[in-house]
């Protein structure tokens, strides 16, 4: 289901990549320590059995181990001609969202809200309160739910040949309470 991120994002390092070969390093990433500990977290939503849901972060000073996997496994792997070398996606002292997706199927019953919300604990369990995220300028449909999320921008990143909103949100949204 990640590789429909990898897709979207139109990375030009990956063009001549097939999808197998894609789809292959990016599982064996997902079955590896760095991305099963501590360094990152994952939550995979179900229904009848079935992934319908996944989402995947980490805290911002764990990116360049989550990277260095990539990088390993796409030198490791016949499908690519050099190795992938991801950019850097993150801002400094925060808990990125690096991934969310939600089966085509799935997508309109609610599962991406229900992982999103998923994402303040995990960010909180790693001793963050800030989460940041990447949305691409091509994706205004997605932004505005990432605002209606508490999300605001509060930059922007060269991603690839795409330029995305660095947005951020606090982890734990504090209410007032009137008197």
């Amino acid at each position: 289901m990640i590789d429909i991120i990898f897709d979207e994002m139109e990375l030009d390092e990956l063009e001549d990549v097939p999808e197998p070969g894609l789809a292959k390093v990016i599982t064996r990433a997902y079955q590896t320590d760095t991305y099963l500990s501590s360094k990152a977290s994952t939550v995979v939503a179900e229904a009848n059995g079935q992934v319908v849901g996944v989402v995947f972060g980490y805290p911002s000073e764990n990116e360049d181990d989550i990277n260095k996997v990539l990088i390993n496994l796409s030198k490791k792997s016949a499908d690519f001609k050099e190795p992938y070398i991801p950019d850097s996606e993150t801002n400094t002292d925060e808990w990125y969202l690096d991934s969310i997706a939600v089966d085509p199927d799935w997508q309109g019953h609610g599962i991406g809200s229900k992982l999103l919300a998923a994402v303040p604990r995990m960010a909180l369990n790693d001793g963050k309160s800030v989460i940041g995220l990447n949305v691409d300028f091509e994706n205004p449909e997605a932004k505005k739910l990432y605002e209606r999320k508490g999300f605001k921008t509060v930059g922007t990143q060269m991603i690839g040949d795409h330029l995305y909103d660095h947005m951020q949100r606090a982890a734990k949204q504090h209410s007032l309470l009137y008197v």
